[in-house]
C-alpha cells in the first residue's frame, strides 16, 4: 500500500499503510489538518473518514501502530500506555481498525502536546 507523512511540530514521519479498506479510504482524503490530543502515550485526531469496523480490529496495540477509531472517526499513534493499558502494552480505549505502522523513531511524539496542529500527507 502507500507510504504516508506525518507532520507535526519540528517532528516528521513516515507511516506505512496496511492494504485495508480503511487506509484506502484514509488515502483518498490526504491532505488532513487537524489538531492533536494526548491520551497517555496516544495521539490521536479527528479525520473526515467514516469506516466501519474491520475483522481484525484489536485494542491491544504494538509500538508505533497507527489505527483507525470509528467511534470518534480518529486516527490514533501508539507509543507507549495509554490510560486503558494493563501494564506496559499500549491499548485503546476499545477495538480499532490497524491501518499502518510508523517508520522511524516514534517516541519523538512524547513531545506531542494537546491542540498541537498536525498535518498528514
Amino acid at each position: 500500500m502507500a507510504t504516508v507523512t506525518l507532520k507535526v511540530n519540528d517532528i516528521e514521519l513516515k507511516i506505512e499503510l496496511r492494504d485495508t479498506p480503511t487506509a484506502e479510504k484514509l488515502v483518498k482524503a490526504l491532505p488532513i489538518k487537524g489538531k492533536t490530543n494526548r491520551w497517555g502515550d496516544e495521539i490521536y485526531f479527528s479525520i473526515p473518514v467514516s469506516s466501519e469496523l474491520e475483522e481484525d480490529a484489536r485494542a491491544v496495540m504494538e509500538i508505533g501502530e497507527v489505527g483507525y477509531w470509528v467511534g470518534g472517526e480518529s486516527l490514533a499513534i501508539f507509543f507507549g500506555p495509554t490510560p486503558a493499558s494493563k501494564g506496559d502494552e499500549p491499548r485503546a480505549v476499545e477495538p480499532i481498525n490497524i491501518v499502518g505502522k510508523v517508520k522511524g523513531d516514534v517516541m519523538q511524539l512524547k513531545n506531542v502536546e494537546d491542540g498541537d496542529e498536525i498535518l498528514l500527507l
